[in-house]
């Protein structure tokens, strides 16, 4: 019949299941169900690998940058305590010359010419200047008490003026530089005088 060859041209003989790679609905579904969630769990599990990769190297560098800052700081230290030192020994060496210079102008000839012995005084003051720019100090010493860490006693004076252990009079000067005595001040220091019987 003419109606059932048009009903078999437009959707295939009657009662026949269509084709179904033939319906859009089948094309546009895709890969089933499980291959669709294992994709995301894999994806997950890369990001977190990763994620848990970059957490490391960041630690990792944070360590490396604090060792680094700490190995500067020690050079730092170091280099100043080389030259700290370096400059402690030279000072050490200078301080008999600054002796000599000293008792030279307390013991300075009559008659000498004026001008000279100005030069001379300026010489040791310089002298003096470069030291202190060091850190080289001279150690207080005369009406101060008694320190054994800064002080020597070669001597004994007795002394009613004078509490008991004053450094009275100063033979010769002691220096440190910062917190280092390069030598100890030499000094005679007070005693109560003694009564007679």
């Amino acid at each position: 019949m003419p109606g059932e060859a048009i009903a078999g041209e437009k959707g295939g003989p009657a009662g026949a299941e269509p084709d179904p790679g033939s319906r859009p609905e089948a094309a546009a579904a895709g890969p089933p169900a499980t291959e669709a969630r294992a994709e995301p769990d894999e994806r997950d599990r890369r990001i977190e690998e990763l994620a848990s990769q970059l957490e490391e190297a960041n630690g990792r560098y944070l360590r490396l940058a604090a060792d680094f800052d700490n190995f500067k700081k020690r050079a730092r230290q170091e280099q100043l305590e080389t030259m700290r030192f370096a400059a402690a020994t030279v000072a050490e060496r200078l301080l008999p010359v600054l002796d000599d210079a000293k008792l030279a102008l307390d013991h300075a000839p009559e008659g000498v010419d004026q001008n000279w012995l100005k030069g001379v005084r300026l010489t040791f003051q310089k002298l003096e200047e470069v030291l202190a720019s060091v850190g080289v100090e001279r150690i207080e010493s005369v009406g101060v008490r008694f320190d054994p860490s800064l002080h020597e006693a070669v001597a004994a004076e007795e002394s009613g003026d004078h509490p008991e252990d004053t450094v009275v009079a100063e033979l010769r000067p002691g220096y440190r530089m910062h917190d280092r005595v390069l030598r100890p001040a030499l000094v005679r220091v007070a005693r109560p005088p003694s009564h007679p019987e």
